[in-house]
């Protein structure tokens, strides 16, 4: 089985796999479910420097307006008026603020002041984007990209300037309790009592530290971003868990030479898989090694074969260093000791202390805080309800059990004849006549198929209305307008009004109307008395719409149709603009996921389980070709033994198969169950595209034909400040920043062209675009991000 391993990693697991990390529950004002604290910088979901500096003034703003506040403040001297925890800049943005109204406060930081900043690559270029943007309170920023140590160094002279100084004390948890707030301390002994608390501590909670010499240098880092960076330096990553091994694997894979220091001598805490890399890249710097899933995007970073595309280097190295610790830095070398107490000195041009953090949730929990995406028994409660409710649903509209019970006590819409012969008068009359609208649209209103069609198409209108107002970028408007357009006119006028009534008037009686109708829509004793639902195939191509291709007797045209669209048409736009070209601009499922799904698309699962995950649909895909084979075959040789099983087998896969009851055959499993049961009953708490990404076989095909494909989604690296937005919001579960934040192409072939990661980012790093004829990048012209549309006005 091999073969099925190499191609899955060809195909899905070859890229990275990163997950996302969760944010507490918190109002569009920072407050939370605990009274009196608040949360502010890029906790709230905006990792730049003015929001940050924006969201801490204005949380104090809002505490000075609160009339009991007010009541109660320096009614008690033991109380601080403010208790702040975490000094970065919307910390001390907020500590300004409150100097500045007066008030009794304290500033808490577990580890160094502004540590976000401080902790970003030496000499890094830091944008204070929005740059028409002034945040409130005194801590500004100018308008222009300041390298990292410019920009501390203007932090630290406002905030000195203020006389703003922090106590270093690490807060495990905040309790509310009668009037007040009191904050426990790391050494389980101090309380702080506070009327109000801002949280400011940040995504990436707090680094253990060394505590030796040298540590502040700004060779010293304790999170990865690009290991391609260090390409022939000297090394030292020091820790013995996960996110040092990982971090030792990536640097070493990338063509650095590392030395991996733990302070025993053996590892216990890391996974297995990371301990056998380790050994494996100890031995051969070119061993087959990838990280693809980081034990957190906060720390570390993925590496594979993904990054071949940024070009070869020379091999680095790994060496380990166990029962060791650090001294001293020094700028050009590190001191270490063994065990027996003896020193050395290395030479080093970079160290990563990986020994760990405290991930900023486990502080809101404690804290009573909840946090987003976390279920409760209500939230439960609500999924199984909507899920059976879209059992009763596709059961209703797909002929089964609910639907043949409505038939027969005529509920529902078999009971609409007998409704418009109770209004009577002239609309009783038209509705006799199906020459005219109203006729035509009768018989419509008799099958649950239009309901259906008309509420999806509802949706999109109404939903797209909504995306295109929340986006406002030019790329939305226009493949929302389109998508809307596709949706309303060949999936539900032609096939339920235009094209029944051009039939009535005899458009479809003679000449070459009769010609195209009997191959395309053949006579019915049901309905219109046409199959005019086939039309759905005229957008919706094989596989993903099976029922033109799998007929009874071969339809040539509709095969032609067919063969054109899935094998030619198809692989070209997919070639020029990617997958996204037919899923985001042309699909029904693709409509209704970028509309009504546009506020749940941070809910799709991401890491690497869910990346295998997405060869179910290479398993459907497998399935539907099974099918096409044993039809085909039925058809040219329906005399013959041969063409008698494929018959039998095909009958059986499509429709008929079943277990113990329960249905096991193609049409109740894929078409059904899993495109529309599973799709649309996920939509509110998995992302509006767990079909589309995990099952649709039309979508599996393109998968490999986006392999070939030109398209991709090119990243600006110097302005990446890998806050991991674009992840969070693809609803493919592409980990896209650990191609942005490495200035590598973005080319999974999961990506349907949405543009959230684009229009998303803060700084504006991502773009849409191709490789020409001579492998050169040429960016879409249709601007796709808010922030580079400003820039280009500027």
């Amino acid at each position: 089985m091999n073969w099925i391993s190499r191609y899955t990693h060809w195909l899905h697991t070859m890229w990275p796999a990163g997950t996302v990390e969760k944010l507490p529950d918190a109002r569009e004002d920072g407050s939370t479910a605990v009274p009196g604290v608040r949360i502010v910088g890029d906790l709230t979901g905006i990792p730049l420097l003015k929001f940050s500096s924006d969201t801490g003034a204005r949380a104090v703003n809002a505490i000075l307006a609160e009339p009991d506040f007010v009541r109660s403040r320096g009614t008690d001297p033991e109380v601080f008026d403010l208790a702040i925890v975490g000094a970065g800049v919307s910390g001390i943005a907020a500590a300004i603020q409150a100097k500045k109204a007066g008030l009794t406060f304290q500033v808490f930081e577990a580890t160094e002041v502004f540590a976000t900043v401080a902790n970003f690559p030496k000499g890094k270029p830091i944008y204070t984007y929005p740059t028409d943007m002034t945040p409130e309170g005194d801590l500004q920023f100018k308008p222009q990209v300041h390298p990292k140590e410019e920009l501390l160094e203007t932090l630290e002279k406002t905030r000195k300037a203020a006389g703003v100084e922090p106590t270093f004390a690490r807060i495990e948890r905040i309790e509310r309790k009668g009037g007040a707030l009191l904050l426990h301390h790391g050494d389980k002994k101090t309380v702080t009592k506070a009327r109000r608390a801002i949280v400011a501590i940040g995504r990436s909670g707090n680094h253990r530290k060394l505590g030796v010499p040298g540590e502040n240098l700004d060779k010293v880092f304790n999170r990865l971003y690009d290991p391609k960076e260090f390409v022939g330096k000297q090394v030292l990553v020091v820790g013995g868990g996960d996110s040092a091994l990982e971090t030792a694997i990536a640097l070493g894979t990338a063509g650095a030479h590392v030395m991996l220091s733990y302070r025993k001598k053996e590892f216990a805490r890391p996974k297995a898989e990371n301990v056998e890399k380790i050994r494996m890249l100890e031995k051969n710097p070119r061993a087959d090694v990838a990280v693809e899933h980081p034990t957190s995007e906060r720390v570390t970073t993925s590496t594979g074969t993904f990054m071949k595309v940024a070009g070869e280097h020379p091999p680095g190295s790994v060496r380990l260093a166990m029962a060791t610790q650090v001294v001293r830095v020094e700028e050009k070398r590190v001191l270490m000791k063994d065990e027996t107490g003896a020193e050395t000195a290395i030479a080093n041009d970079v160290v990563f202390t990986m020994l760990g953090r405290e991930a900023p949730l486990e502080f809101f929990r404690r804290s009573g805080i909840p946090i987003r995406g976390e279920w409760k028994p209500a939230t439960y409660l609500a999924f199984a309800a909507f899920f059976v409710f879209c059992v009763f649903l596709y059961n209703w509209k797909a002929g089964g059990t609910v639907n043949q019970y409505f038939q027969r006590h005529h509920l529902f819409p078999y009971n609409v004849p007998s409704l418009i012969e109770r209004i009577g008068g002239g609309v009783a009359q038209a509705a006799r006549t199906p020459r005219t609208w109203t006729g035509t649209l009768a018989l419509s209103l008799q099958e649950p198929g239009f309901y259906y069609s008309l509420a999806y198409c509802t949706a999109v209108l109404l939903f797209g209305i909504r995306r295109v107002r929340r986006r406002r970028t030019p790329y939305v408007a226009r493949q929302t307008i389109t998508l809307t357009a596709i949706q309303w006119i060949p999936l539900f006028l032609l096939p339920y009004l235009l094209l029944p009534w051009l039939g009535h008037n005899g458009v479809f009686d003679h000449g070459f109307g009769k010609t195209f109708a009997d191959n395309l829509f053949p006579a019915a004793n049901y309905g219109q008395g046409r199959e005019y639902w086939r039309a759905f195939g005229l957008i919706l191509a094989w596989p993903l719409f099976i029922w033109n291709v799998f007929s009874s007797k071969p339809m040539l045209w509709w095969l032609a149709i067919a063969f054109v669209q899935t094998f030619v048409v198809i692989p070209l736009i997919i070639r020029k603009w990617g997958k996204g070209a037919y899923c985001g601009w042309i699909c029904s499922c693709g409509a209704l996921a970028e509309t009504m799904g546009d506020a749940h698309r941070q809910k799709m699962p991401h890491g690497p389980l869910w990346n295998r995950m997405n060869m179910v649909g290479q398993a459907v895909l497998a399935a539907a070709f099974v099918l096409f084979f044993a039809r085909a075959i039925s058809w040219t040789w329906p005399n013959t033994g041969l063409g008698r099983a494929c018959e039998k087998l095909f009958s059986a896969l499509l429709s008929s198969w079943s277990l113990a009851g329960v249905e096991l055959n193609y049409y109740h499993l894929v078409d059904i169950f899993l495109a529309g049961i599973i799709g649309v009953g996920m939509y509110f708490w998995f992302s509006g595209r767990v079909w589309c990404r995990f099952a649709c076989p039309l979508a599996a095909l393109m998968h490999v034909y986006t392999r070939f494909s030109r398209f991709r989604i090119f990243a600006e690296k110097s302005k990446c400040i890998s806050c991991n937005v674009c992840t969070s919001v693809c609803h493919q579960g592409i980990d896209i920043m650990n191609f942005a934040n490495k200035g590598l192409p973005m080319e999974d072939p999961e990506c349907v062209r949405c543009s959230a990661c684009v229009q998303s980012c803060p700084t504006g790093v991502l773009a849409f675009g191709r490789y020409d004829g001579k492998g050169l990048p040429v960016l879409d012209r249709v601007p796709a991000s808010l922030v580079r549309l400003k820039e280009a006005k500027t």
